[in-house]
């Protein structure tokens, strides 16, 4: 008889993730929108609110992400001078034609 095959592990997200049960205060009006946004699409009230959080974690993330780009940036680029800069984007400095 052969042995089961072995599964190879993937970055995919589980079919059901973990789940835990939590109390939270919304906004009111942000809790009437998502209540409006579930009857509308045929879900429960947890589905939207789950959604708007992973998407909204999302962007948190991303933009995270992007100010330690851009503070990475800054840093490799301290001290230059305006003229090295220009150098750096490509711009040709040439002197100024005498008339």
């Amino acid at each position: 008889m052969s042995q089961p095959a072995h599964r190879q592990p993937t970055n995919r997200q589980p079919l059901h993730p973990q789940k835990r049960r939590t109390t939270l205060t919304l906004p009111a009006d942000s809790l009437t929108q998502a209540e409006r946004i579930a009857r509308a699409r045929r879900v429960n009230l947890s589905t939207v609110v789950s959604e708007a959080l992973s998407e909204g974690l999302k962007l948190h993330a991303a933009a995270e992400r992007s100010e330690q780009v851009l503070n990475a940036y800054k840093k490799a680029f301290t001290g230059f001078s305006d003229d090295e800069m220009s150098i750096l984007d490509g711009v040709i400095l040439e002197p100024a034609n005498r008339r």
